[in-house]
């Protein structure tokens, strides 16, 4: 959430409604919405880290407001998150570590926990699909956020099936043995 609101920043002062706002209209209804007591935190611990500052400004019919804007080191920091490319490989992946570990327990069988697997893939498949529908036709940075998590699991559905085409190798094998 740091370097979003960075980035929202980058083009001029707001206070965390507006940035809220902002994040929600981007991103549309796929990404999970932050909440603005989240979105304060955040503001205000960019702000003790020098990364912004923030003003207050008084409002006539309601509480003051503060208004926050991007420092140069604020600016330095969100250049280089940037210019960073992201190493994301799912080497550390919660459901392979079920996989691998399952017939060492005796609690778990594999193949059930693939089918398990894929079943609540295509089931969020289905809620993207949905998703994709409902959203505004307009809003393409939304609909590209859907498309890349629908393209991320059909390439997971794919891999399921490799693990169990591989399994089912292995079990042919010990059964020859």
């Amino acid at each position: 959430m740091r370097l979003p609101l960075l980035a929202l920043l980058a083009r001029g002062p707001a206070h965390g409604y507006e940035l809220k706002h902002d994040l929600e209209q981007l991103l549309g209804s796929a990404y999970p919405q932050p909440n603005v007591g989240q979105i304060y935190v955040t503001l205000g611990r960019l702000e003790k880290q020098g990364l912004i500052e923030g003003e207050d400004v008084e409002q006539s019919s309601r509480p003051n407001k503060k208004v926050y804007h991007l420092t140069d080191t604020g600016r330095v920091a969100l250049r280089a998150w940037f210019e960073e490319p992201e190493d994301e490989p799912r080497v550390r992946d919660e459901f392979f570590m079920k996989l691998a570990l399952a017939p060492q327990t005796g609690l778990a069988d594999q193949v059930a926990l693939i089918n398990r697997q894929r079943r609540q893939y295509l089931n969020t498949m289905r809620s993207l699909s949905k998703l994709a529908a409902a959203e505004d036709r307009d809003n393409r940075i939304a609909h590209l956020l859907i498309e890349g998590a629908m393209l991320h699991l059909q390439a997971d559905l794919d891999w399921l099936e490799r693990c169990q085409e591989e399994l089912e190798d292995l079990g042919e094998l010990e059964e020859l043995e």
